[in-house]
């Protein structure tokens, strides 16, 4: 209900994926009154969605403390309860960031020994996949040494299990490359991340600059809140006035028009390598719990984006494979943090490889 066109566009896109996969079901949580005409009207929802009553919405300018006090009869707390008992595997919204954020904390909880949960969000690249993992995208916009030392240990894991990349490449984005540039808390998290990088299973290749974002350099990039949120709207804003700008050429003249109908097969395949739609969605990381924050102003194209996503992490059993991978490498890296021990747990790098390690999560999530 939070999106910034409303549950129109949400439900276009879940009618999107439906038509896509057979496979996925809906919980669609917000006024039935509303809902239902909208639902009625989509033959791909037909028997596919349940509509959970929830009368409360929360606005996009709505301070997450007040959330939490005033709206428990939200849409965006329901969902969330229903991903709390069990009843859904994902939650998906578009509603305001920092209320999800907090909300999510507090019905969901944070994994064992993490401090601060983070966003992760997909930026086209010139890798193999497709694409790297940034973290964080906005959920704190402060980060020391220890948050950005956690971004990189649960980036690393994402990447591994939500995408197959077997030992991933983790950089630090930093405003160089060279070890003395940057603030204080950067240059004690490159020495973090460094120190940790062989326990935690994955290749830190140091600090890393903004160019590098789409480059096949690294799979993972790790910065702070603001610096990741700031970089993630001038991509998207840089990929729209791209394809504004090649429209405006096309159209400039017969010979122009001419050309780009024969080009028309490779501008498609540009398009959809650029449009910000297609790689909607933010993964919340550090939670009992997955939960796929989409872009507020997401359109259907953006919406079905978001939950094939979450589908994706759903069938990998995403959330149960991170959890047993933060848990060990968190512990070793906190132990390393707050003794001085520089013993190195050879589990850590075997927590990942099956669901059934303990790691302390709620049966129901």
């Amino acid at each position: 209900m939070g999106g910034d066109q409303g549950p129109a566009a949400v439900v276009a896109g879940i009618a999107l994926s439906a038509e896509i996969n057979p496979d996925i079901a809906f919980l669609l949580h917000g006024p039935r009154d509303t809902l239902e005409p909208l639902v009625e009207q989509r033959k791909a929802l037909a028997g596919r969605v349940e509509i959970r009553d929830a009368e409360g919405v929360v606005s996009m300018d709505d301070k997450p403390a007040d959330v939490l006090r005033k709206r428990k009869d939200s849409s965006m707390w329901s969902a969330l309860e229903s991903v709390r008992t069990g009843e859904a595997t994902v939650c998906v919204s578009c509603g305001n960031t920092g209320a999800l954020m907090l909300l999510s904390v507090v019905r969901l909880k944070k994994l064992p020994g993490i401090y601060r949960p983070a966003i992760a969000v997909l930026w086209p690249s010139r890798n193999s996949q497709g694409f790297n993992v940034m973290l964080d995208g906005g959920a704190d916009i402060k980060a020391d040494e220890r948050d950005l030392l956690q971004y990189a240990l649960m980036g690393a894991s994402y990447a591994r299990n939500g995408f197959n990349v077997r030992r991933p490449r983790v950089g630090l984005l930093n405003v160089g490359t060279e070890e003395f540039k940057g603030r204080s808390e950067m240059k004690a998290a490159n020495d973090l991340i460094a120190q940790n990088a062989n326990a935690a299973d994955f290749d830190y290749v140091g600090f890393v600059e903004g160019s590098d974002l789409p480059s096949d350099r690294v799979d993972v990039i790790v910065t702070d809140g603001f610096t990741g949120n700031v970089a993630l709207k001038t991509g998207e804003g840089t990929a729209s006035l791209i394809g504004q700008l090649l429209r405006e050429a096309f159209a400039h003249s017969l010979l122009s028009r001419l050309a780009s109908l024969l080009a028309y097969t490779s501008l498609k395949r540009l398009s959809k390598r650029i449009d910000p739609r297609r790689q909607n969605g933010g993964v919340f990381l550090g939670l009992n719990g997955t939960v796929v924050k989409s872009h507020g102003s997401a359109d259907a194209t953006g919406i079905s984006a978001a939950v094939k996503l979450a589908f994706q992490l759903a069938q990998s059993n995403f959330s149960e494979k991170l959890a047993a991978r933060v848990a060990a490498a968190t512990m070793l890296a906190s132990d390393e943090l707050d003794h001085g021990d520089d013993d190195k747990d050879p589990q850590a790098k075997d927590a990942e490889t099956s669901s059934n390690t303990g790691n302390g999560r709620d049966k129901s999530a």
